[in-house]
């Protein structure tokens, strides 16, 4: 039997679906603080970080939308975080924290392809079908655990790039260099992402057919 036939959607449908969820949890939110960094200083700014999240909780209840888990993971890490900020008094230690939680996800990123269970397919599955038999193809699996393997080091280089800004400068400068220096690495490994996997899959479309 022949590899079932699968393509990704269009880079346009990913676009559309990815564009507001990146203005909503990343660029939004960064605006947000530093507008009231200014304007009402760093506590203020930890507390607005906290607000904006919850108020995005509050507009989908109002709609009578469903909340995303992923948004209510959210608002608990970011209330955690202005809690922590707030009692240490300092912004280095609010935006701190993510950074060394994302160096213990990248770690489990390398753990999963150790396990033979690499993340990113499973992260993968969450949004995009994939057919058993596609999943099954040595040539898919292999996809998977190398791709898994740099997102495990591109997020430890994004945290290793904001560490060092966040130590080495004002948080204005931290805010813009950061963002610029994540988007990016991120933006990079993502094309390239999509780009490797558009090519296995138009790969196993060409794989002859087992013999029967």
């Amino acid at each position: 039997m022949s590899p079932t036939p699968f393509a990704l959607p269009r880079l346009t449908v990913l676009a559309r679906q990815a564009v507001p969820r990146l203005l909503e949890a990343v660029v939004a939110p960064l605006a947000v603080f530093y507008t009231a960094f200014v304007l009402l200083g760093e506590n203020g700014a930890m507390v607005a970080a906290a607000a904006w999240v919850y108020a995005g909780i509050g507009w989908r209840l109002l709609r009578r939308s469903r909340v995303p888990a992923t948004m209510l993971l959210a608002a608990l890490a970011i209330t955690l975080r202005a809690l922590v900020g707030l009692w240490s008094g300092s912004t280095t230690v609010f935006f701190l924290q993510p950074e060394l939680g994302t160096i213990c996800i990248s770690m489990v990123f390398l753990a999963s392809v150790r396990l033979r269970r690499p993340l990113v397919q499973k992260l993968t599955l969450d949004y995009v079908h994939l057919p058993s038999a596609v999943l099954k193809n040595e040539r898919v699996r292999r996809f998977f655990a190398r791709i898994t393997l740099l997102w495990a080091f591109v997020l430890l280089a994004n945290s290793t790039v904001s560490i060092w800004l966040l130590l080495h400068n004002s948080v204005g400068t931290y805010l813009l260099v950061r963002t610029s220096a994540v988007a990016a690495i991120t933006g990079a490994a993502g094309v390239f992402s999509v780009w490797a996997f558009r090519r296995v899959l138009r790969r196993l479309h060409h794989e002859p057919a087992p013999a029967a």
